[in-house]
């Protein structure tokens, strides 16, 4: 060891110096690691809400588009639709849409922000089978009325605004998803927008 005095102003520059390559270093390995925790654009994009283009929908039309990797429909009712919906009451598991499968807003009659669109989520609430949808043989299965959904997996019967018929296997009506209405031609799902 040397007798030499220390160099005070060399050791807090080196202390310093090194100091400040240790942080960069540091950040350095962080960045890309916390960046990793983000969903991929895949996974984003997955999730994100859809644009579905109701303005060439004819009465009676169903739109089909996927969502979250689900099926979605949106179905144009007429008006001989939507006059079927009262006085099914009585025949109908879950009437008033107590259970939460549905946006507040769509807790009514019709389902739905606008009386004249149903939007739902495809699948059936029993076992996840698709449903079909009968614009004009519905009566086949429940005599009376045109239009629903018909479920051939296990007979579960839905509606025209998805509300499930009392003694099928399907517990709940059908999933109503967030969306509201961009424009008049425009639907998105995915998201409960501003609008009530």
């Amino acid at each position: 060891m040397s007798n030499a005095p220390v160099d005070k102003g060399r050791r807090r520059f080196l202390t310093v110096a090194t100091s400040v390559v240790g942080a960069a270093g540091a950040v350095g390995v962080a960045v890309p690691f916390i960046a990793s925790w983000n969903p991929s654009a895949k996974a984003k994009n997955a999730g994100a809400p859809v644009e579905v283009n109701i303005g060439k929908a004819e009465p009676g039309q169903m739109i089909r588009v996927e969502w979250r990797g689900q099926p979605v429909w949106v179905v144009r009712r007429t008006p001989e639709m939507l006059n079927s919906l009262e006085g099914l009451a009585d025949q109908l598991r879950d009437p008033n849409s107590e259970e939460p499968q549905q946006p507040e807003y769509a807790a009514n009659l019709y389902r739905s922000r606008k009386e004249e669109y149903f939007v739902a989520v495809g699948i059936c609430t029993h076992l996840g089978c698709s449903p079909q949808y009968l614009e004009d043989s519905f009566g086949e299965q429940v005599e009376g009325i045109s239009a629903g959904f018909f479920c051939p997996c296990h007979g579960s019967k839905f509606d025209i605004a998805g509300r499930v018929f009392s003694g099928v296997p399907a517990p709940y009506n059908l999933v109503v998803p967030p969306h509201y209405y961009i424009d008049d031609n425009t639907i998105l799902v995915g998201e409960d927008g501003e609008q009530a």
